[in-house]
């Protein structure tokens, strides 16, 4: 069984489902799919991807606002606090640096990085980051506001086994998505080969970043297979190890969450 750590369900393509997301659902269960982590990316849409996914116990969310999201309302702490107030909410993001399409002054990007930090901190809720071309700076700020308190995920990870190791020293995990299946993504898979067995998580990011052999197509929680399938290659083990490695590495990182809950009576 697998989980997909990461993925935006209220932006896939419904079309190969009879745009039915109740049978994309279904069909993901067919496909080993135990668990998906639905994550948003700003304040207008998180009301209908909530109603979206709340009849179903096996999809859980974060609350927070995206770096490269510039033309929605700014969470304010409060924001953060109030919408995160719901079972079905487990982690605080996505959030952190991005410097690839953000240019000029970028201190409302610092600020409304902290500011998931204090709601991640105050609510005892792991931190989903996205950091792009910003490495160090999303480090800093991780390390500056305490983040280690928390924790969470460095997601679709895309830096180097240097990195990795000052990520995981903030008790941060290391998530994979089809980007280590490229094959120019030589330092990623030597992450992939050395990051302790403990440690890692896989993921889609979909509808985005669709591994190999479905690279440039849209991308599903069902292609989570093929990540996993790739890091049990790297490491000289079965997909089988990896699904049920990065299972437990998932629950563990939201022990007491909902979606803890429900492995535990199941």
């Amino acid at each position: 069984m697998f989980i997909d750590s990461h993925c935006h369900l209220d932006r896939i393509d419904l079309a190969p489902y009879a745009n039915d997301f109740n049978t994309f659902v279904q069909a993901a269960r067919a496909a080993q799919i135990r668990h998906m982590l639905c994550i948003a990316i700003d304040m207008e849409a998180y009301p209908a991807m909530l109603e979206q996914v709340m009849p179903y116990s096996d999809i859980s969310l974060s609350v927070g606002v995206h770096p490269n999201v510039h033309d929605g309302r700014e969470p304010t702490l409060d924001d953060l606090l109030q919408l995160a107030d719901n079972e079905k909410v487990i982690a605080i993001g996505e959030t952190g640096l991005d410097y690839f399409r953000s240019e000029g002054d970028l201190e409302w990007q610092f600020q409304r990085f902290r500011t998931h930090i204090a709601a991640a901190k105050i609510l005892n809720k792991p931190l989903i980051i996205h950091t792009r071309e910003a490495g160090q700076d999303s480090l800093d700020v991780l390390r500056q506001e305490g983040a280690d308190q928390v924790g969470g995920i460095i997601h679709c990870f895309t830096e180097d086994w240097a990195y990795a190791e000052k990520a995981l020293d903030l008790n941060f995990y290391i998530s994979f998505s089809g980007i280590v299946t490229f094959k120019n993504a030589e330092a990623i898979k030597d992450v992939a080969r050395k990051i302790p067995a403990d440690r890692f998580l896989i993921e889609t990011d979909s509808p985005y970043l669709a591994p190999v052999p479905y690279r440039g197509k849209p991308n599903y929680p069902t292609y989570v297979r093929y990540v996993a399938e790739h890091i049990a290659d790297l490491r000289g083990t079965s997909v089988e190890a990896i699904a049920e490695q990065s299972t437990e590495n998932f629950y563990r990182l939201f022990a007491g969450s909902s979606a803890d809950k429900l492995r535990r009576a199941s």
